[in-house]
């Protein structure tokens, strides 16, 4: 039993942009660094489409999508369980790349390639030789793009290094190496899938800015200090428990008197969160109840 009141900021004429924060990957990109590298994957996307539509006979299209900092365990762990990996080789960065799309659908570009509809559907399977052959030559193209599209931005040589179709087993970085991974959709034909490009961190950082927060430590701490105080909280005003037994809780009807172990003259308690942090006597404010604290310390 008690009297519960919500307590908060009110924040009058203003709207409060609220991002959420991960604590087990405080590092991400900056606005200025996301703005640098979509205008990037955007040139990249358009180079790739004219590419693709040059290869496969049929009129294609890449849009770029998003761009976010990941490590690798978190990249790999949102693939598909079986998909096509092209992994690519940077010049002294012992990570390596990944060019990652559905093997079904790179199954479709090869039947055009060859001269068919690149109709009928078609499940993920590893690739022949002679099917390994045209993915990298397609994969080769879309490096020279990507080559052209970085400029100054990927200084490193970058090649095209093996294949893998389970992201599980490809082990092309460590599990904490930082990747920035870049989403697309491709579209050839009536047929819409998606891609991603992963690159080391290491590879492009260096060239677009560091990724050091914004903030010191100091004032990291003074502003979680004040968004936690101003935080709302769920108060609550209780009597201090009175003990029953089933029989009785299992026998309650409407009318019936359960005396409390709580004197009269004794405040009750006050809590937060279940925490008691004061004891109160309880008053009125006009027309609602209130309380008056008459001791601050935290209760026993």
């Amino acid at each position: 039993m008690g009297v519960r009141k919500r307590l908060g900021a009110s924040v009058r004429g203003a709207e409060l942009s609220v991002e959420p924060y991960d604590f087990y990957r405080p590092a991400a990109l900056s606005r200025d660094q996301s703005r640098m590298l979509e205008l990037v994957y955007e040139t990249f996307a358009r180079q790739w489409g004219t590419q693709l539509t040059a290869k496969v006979r049929v009129v294609s299209r890449v849009t770029f999508g998003v761009t976010s900092l990941q490590t690798y365990d978190e990249y790999i762990s949102r693939l598909p369980e079986t998909s096509a990996m092209v992994l690519l080789a940077l010049e002294g960065v012992a990570a390596r790349g990944i060019l990652q799309f559905p093997g079904a659908a790179a199954l479709g570009w090869i039947g055009r390639m060859l001269g068919g509809a690149g109709g009928g559907e078609r499940r993920e399977r590893p690739f022949t030789q002679i099917e390994q052959a045209l993915v990298r030559r397609l994969a080769e193209d879309a490096l020279e793009d990507l080559r052209y599209s970085m400029g100054p931005l990927l200084p490193l040589a970058v090649s095209v290094e093996t294949f893998h179709h389970n992201p599980q087993f490809a082990q092309a970085a460590a599990t904490t190496d930082l990747m920035i991974v870049a989403l697309f959709d491709i579209e050839v034909g009536d047929r819409t899938t998606s891609a991603t490009l992963a690159l080391p961190a290491e590879a492009l950082l260096p060239q677009v800015g560091s990724f050091e927060p914004q903030q010191s430590v100091a004032e990291g701490q003074v502003n979680l200090r004040a968004h936690l105080a101003a935080a709302p909280v769920e108060v609550a005003l209780a009597f201090d428990p009175t003990p029953v037994n089933p029989r009785v809780v299992l026998g309650l009807a409407e009318g019936d008197l359960i005396r409390l172990v709580h004197p009269q003259h004794r405040p009750l308690t006050l809590t937060v969160a279940g925490q008691p942090v004061a004891r109160a006597a309880v008053g009125a404010n006009g027309s609602r109840l209130a309380c008056v604290i008459v001791d601050s310390q935290e209760a026993s």
